[in-house]
């Protein structure tokens, strides 16, 4: 697997502007930008300013159309099924919304799903009656495929709900695995990617998904308020909708009457924020260009180094399970709190994980919080020796 040279390194964090004012690791809360990420919203918004807003995107209708296939190369899809959304939450509910759920039917999901992922199934369970069930997980941690294909036979959900990565540990959960007995068993298959594209390749055909949300302004290193779905040819195929449908996704085709787009656009509304589209796509171009299995070497070269260096700390625990873990690095220092370990790391850009947001894990893990910590291509070695001298000072 190729990695990045420190030129590359060094050309990278130029074209970095933030790296010159702070150390930056919660590239899994939002990175930090490239100039040509910048620069496509700026010169977008400084264009429709002196253009007008509907006059803006037909003159730029040619780059708009561009963002569904690059976002589509991004992932081995295609620009049909690549749908423009606020978030991945945002892309997540719009998927959720189109899976024809009645008063018993069950979805299938893991421990270790998103925080709001979860919420939307207690939603759907609390309202409608849908039954949520939870896969087992394997003795090294993440999802055993095994329990998934025994649920689906027992119960035959009309859902299956995996995250890739969760955002609470630097666990990767095999969604290929999955996604192979969910096309067995012919179940629909909604994965959420929020935390891993941009740090590693990630192939819905290999996947087998039939949904797969994303967000820009994690690893991708792209705006914050933009993320997409991916919807397979399938689900397009066989007419599942968003629950909310808008003149951007139909055609109002009579009177009492509409025609869904054939496009994931069905899954899209049609005010969008076109200057974060722009930012989006610059920031595919430029992850794209740098590599995925680069991106992959480098981020998790470093997440390994900072594992190492906080299994040598006293009174820490990291917390990260899996056969193979990614660029993101969890941590519980025992007689400490949060306060305390943000006045130490005045300066250096973390982020925390709390018990609210991962409720299952953290019962099992037996603890409160954790630091969480996830390195990206620009940062440096230099950068993780002195993460680790501060905390080792906590």
């Amino acid at each position: 697997m190729p990695s990045l040279t420190q030129a590359e390194v060094a050309r990278l964090r130029a074209d970095t502007p933030g790296v010159s004012q702070v150390m930056h690791f919660n590239n899994a809360g939002a990175s930090l930008m490239p100039r040509p990420v910048i620069a496509a919203m700026q010169d977008y918004l400084a264009f429709e300013a002196i253009t007008g807003g509907y006059e803006a995107v037909a003159a730029r209708s040619q780059d708009i159309d561009d963002f569904y296939h690059v976002c589509a190369r991004l992932i081995n899809a295609t620009p049909r099924n690549i749908a423009f959304t606020a978030s991945a939450t945002d892309a997540f509910g719009r998927a959720l919304s189109s899976v024809p759920l009645q008063p018993g039917d069950v979805i299938v999901t893991t421990d270790n799903d998103y925080i709001s992922n979860q919420l939307a199934f207690l939603s759907f369970q609390r309202r409608f009656g849908v039954r949520l069930l939870r896969a087992e997980e394997l003795p090294e941690g993440g999802v055993d495929p095994d329990s998934v294909r025994s649920l689906i036979r027992e119960h035959r959900p009309q859902l299956v709900s995996v995250s890739h990565v969760p955002t609470n540990s630097g666990l990767i959960q095999d969604v290929e695995a999955v996604g192979r007995i969910c096309r067995e068993h012919e179940v629909l298959y909604l994965v959420d990617a929020c935390q891993s594209v941009g740090q590693m390749p990630v192939d819905v055909q290999a996947i087998g998904c039939d949904f797969l949300s994303a967000t820009f302004r994690k690893f991708l290193r792209g705006p914050r308020g933009a993320g997409f779905l991916y919807v397979s040819d399938h689900v397009l195929d066989v007419g599942l909708e968003p629950l909310l449908i808008d003149m951007r996704g139909a055609r109002w085709s009579g009177r009492d009457a509409y025609t869904p787009s054939e496009r994931a656009h069905r899954f899209e509304e049609w005010e969008q924020n076109y200057a974060l589209m722009m930012g989006s796509r610059a920031a595919c171009c430029y992850a794209l260009d740098v590599g995925l299995a680069a991106i992959q070497m480098r981020t998790w070269t470093l997440a390994d180094i900072l594992r190492d260096g906080l299994k040598q700390l006293h009174g820490v625990e990291v917390l990260d399970r899996g056969r193979e873990q990614c660029a993101i690095v969890t941590a519980y220092f025992r007689g400490r709190t949060q306060d305390q370990l943000t006045a130490q790391l005045s300066g250096i850009n973390v982020g925390f994980s709390l018990a609210q947001y991962a409720v299952i894990d953290f019962a099992q893990k037996q603890v409160p919080w954790a630091l969480r910590v996830a390195p990206h291509y620009y940062n440096t070695e230099e950068e993780v020796r002195i993460l680790l001298d501060r905390l080792k000072e906590v």
